[in-house]
């Protein structure tokens, strides 16, 4: 039976499995429960536009998004960005999927940080951008609802500090000694109100301004 968490089902594929297994072995729970996040905020956000991303391809590029920041898979010659969409790429394409399933998932990795074209790109691309937007900044937070908004933190909460991203994990997952390059339009004051609302609205549950999230 699939997972089912505030009304949006996770995909039931033994590569969602495998990825799921890999992102929490590899790399550390702030980053694990972002990448969660990121993959429901993005349905939700697909859903709200009308469009269907292949559900599959989205939870693979919302897991594997961040992976660049951490060896073993950083690659410091390059951006971060490149570094986990080369990774999902070759992940993808070792299991038998198809050249176009792996590029749209490389493609939306690479332009997860990138402001304006995602948005006209294909729906899996879109909604990745857009989940990150939501659990880094709040984007399209004030529209979700309550409920469903709460369920997912309940399963997925926000980190205690940024700073807690950049700590090792138990297994030795160290940052990339590289800057982040996401950049919005959003203020870093109106993204803190933002999650500041959802935390009244569920007390100990949404309880980390967006200063806080990670990417």
């Amino acid at each position: 039976m699939p997972e089912v968490i505030a009304g949006l089902e996770i995909p039931e594929t033994a590569a969602v499995a495998e990825a799921t297994r890999l992102i929490q072995e590899t790399t550390n729970p702030i980053t694990y429960h972002h990448s969660r996040r990121v993959f429901f905020f993005g349905l939700i956000h697909a859903h709200k536009l009308g469009v269907k991303p292949d559900p599959e391809l989205l939870y693979l590029a919302a897991m594997f998004h961040d992976i660049g920041l951490l060896t073993p898979f950083s690659d410091v010659e390059q951006r971060f960005e490149l570094d986990g969409a080369d990774h999902a790429r070759k992940f993808l394409l070792d299991r038998g999927f198809s050249t176009a399933a792996a590029e749209t998932v490389w493609t939306a990795i690479a332009l997860h940080t990138t402001p304006g074209i995602p948005g006209r790109m294909a729906p899996e691309i879109a909604t990745t951008h857009l989940g990150v937007l939501t659990d880094a900044i709040g984007f399209g937070l004030d529209g979700l609802e309550h409920d469903q908004l709460g369920e997912i933190l309940a399963v997925h909460p926000r980190g205690t500090s940024r700073t807690s991203f950049r700590e090792p994990t138990s297994r030795g997952s160290r940052i990339a000694p590289k800057p982040r390059t996401c950049s919005s339009t959003s203020s870093p004051a109106s993204s803190a109100r933002r999650w500041s609302s959802a935390s009244s609205a569920h007390p100990g549950r949404a309880n980390r301004t967006s200063q806080e999230a990670t990417q």
